[in-house]
C-alpha cells in the first residue's frame, strides 16, 4: 500500500524503480583521463631530457673550433631544451616545444651527413692499414706494425712485409689487456706458426695526432675504426710495459680450418675498412663485438650474450663454450693465463712471445 501511495505521488502507475548507484567503471575512467595526461606528460619530458643530452653530448664532440666553441653550441643546446619544457609545463606557450622539436629534426640531418674520413691527421701507431694478398697457402702482408716503444712518446715506428703460411698456422690466442676496471678490457687475437712466430690482430680507434680515448666520444662518431697487425713483441707490450695495463693470454681450441678462416677473415675486414671507413662505437662496433662477428661466419651457432659487451669478461664466456684450452677450473685456467709480470720481464728480449708463454 505504502509503496502504491509512492508511486502515485510520483505520477507512475508502473513498478516502484530504486535510485540507480553510480557505475564504478565510469567513475574510474573519469579519474584515469588526468592521471593518462600527466603520465603521458613526464614520459615525453624524460624523452626531451634525453634528446637534450644527446644532442649536447653530440655538438660538443662533433663541433669544431676548439673547446670553446664546443661549450657553446652544448651549452645554447641544452638551454634552449630547458626554456621549451618550462614553458610547456606551465602552459603559457608551446610554440617553443615545437621550434625545439624541429631543431631537433634539424640535428638529426646534420648528424646522418658525418660521414667517416681516411684523411684525417692520424696518430703514428695508427696511421697505416694492414692489407695484404693471399696465393694459395701464402699471405703477403703489407703494414705490419713493429715498433720499438720507450715510452707511449717515444718509438721507432717500423712498418713491415710480412710472409705467412697458413699451411702452417698452428695456435690461436686471446688477449683481454685491461685498462679501466674489471668489466671493459681490450680484445687482441694472435696466430702462432711452426716457425714461431706470432702475428697478433687489433681492432681499435684510428686516433687522430694528440687524441686520446674516450668511451663516451665512442658513442658520438669521435673515431675512425682500423685494423691493425703487428708483432707481439709491439702491441702486446706496448700495453703491458709502457701503459701498464693488465694483461691475460689465452689458447682457444680451434681447428686448423676454423683458425685459416679466422685469420682470413680479418683480411677480409681489413679490406672492408680499407674501401669504406667506418666509425668506431663503444657498444655496437668494438673491439669485441668486430671479432665476434667475424668468428659467427664462421661458426652461425655462436650465442649472443651480455659479456660481449662487458667485454673484460669475454674469458668467462668463450670458457662456457668450451673452447679455453688447458685443465682445471676457470679460475685455474685464468691464473695461468695472466702474462703482466712474465711480459715485464721479458721486455725487449727477441723471444718475447715464447717467454710470455711459458
Amino acid at each position: 500500500m505504502a509503496a502504491t501511495l509512492y508511486g502515485a505521488r510520483q505520477g507512475n502507475t508502473g513498478p516502484v524503480c530504486r535510485p540507480r548507484r553510480l557505475r564504478p567503471l565510469r567513475y574510474n575512467r573519469c579519474m584515469m583521463k588526468p592521471f593518462l595526461y600527466v603520465t603521458a606528460k613526464i614520459v615525453a619530458t624524460l624523452a626531451l631530457a634525453l634528446s637534450a643530452v644527446w644532442g649536447a653530448l653530440a655538438l660538443w664532440y662533433q663541433v669544431g673550433g676548439g673547446v670553446m666553441l664546443q661549450a657553446a653550441a652544448a651549452l645554447l643546446w641544452a638551454g634552449a631544451a630547458l626554456a621549451a619544457l618550462v614553458f610547456w609545463w606551465r602552459g603559457r606557450n608551446g610554440r617553443p616545444l615545437l621550434a625545439y622539436v624541429g631543431a631537433c629534426a634539424l640535428l638529426l640531418v646534420w648528424w646522418s651527413a658525418i660521414a667517416p674520413r681516411h684523411d684525417r691527421a692520424w696518430a703514428d701507431d695508427v696511421a697505416r692499414m694492414v692489407h695484404g694478398s693471399v696465393d694459395g697457402d701464402i699471405v703477403t702482408l703489407d703494414d705490419v706494425r713493429h715498433f720499438d716503444w720507450r715510452s707511449d712518446a717515444d718509438y721507432t715506428p717500423r712498418w713491415e712485409r710480412r710472409r705467412y703460411d697458413l699451411a702452417q698456422l698452428r695456435t690461436v690466442d686471446v688477449a683481454l689487456s685491461y685498462w679501466m676496471g674489471p668489466a671493459i678490457a681490450h680484445t687482441l687475437v694472435s696466430f702462432g706458426f711452426a716457425d714461431g712466430r706470432y702475428l697478433t690482430f687489433s681492432i681499435e680507434i684510428r686516433k687522430e695526432r694528440g687524441e686520446s680515448f674516450s668511451a663516451v666520444a665512442g658513442f658520438f662518431k669521435r673515431y675512425e675504426t682500423v685494423l691493425v697487425a703487428a708483432d707481439e713483441r709491439d702491441i702486446l707490450r706496448v700495453r703491458t710495459n709502457v701503459r701498464d695495463e693488465d694483461m691475460y693470454l689465452y689458447r682457444v681450441r680451434m681447428a686448423p680450418a676454423a683458425m685459416r678462416s679466422l685469420f682470413l677473415a680479418y683480411l677480409d675486414e681489413g679490406d672492408r675498412l680499407r674501401a669504406a671507413p667506418r666509425f668506431y662505437d663503444t657498444l655496437t662496433a668494438n673491439c669485441t663485438t668486430i671479432v665476434f662477428e667475424m668468428a659467427r661466419r664462421i661458426a652461425p651457432g655462436l650465442p649472443l650474450d651480455w659479456r660481449l659487451l662487458a667485454s673484460g669478461y669475454l674469458d668467462r664466456y668463450i670458457d662456457d663454450l668450451g673452447a679455453l684450452a688447458g685443465s682445471g677450473t676457470f679460475e685455474q685456467k685464468r691464473a695461468a693465463a695472466h702474462i703482466t709480470a712474465r711480459a715485464r720481464a721479458a721486455d725487449t728480449a727477441p723471444d718475447f712471445s715464447q717467454q710470455i708463454r711459458r
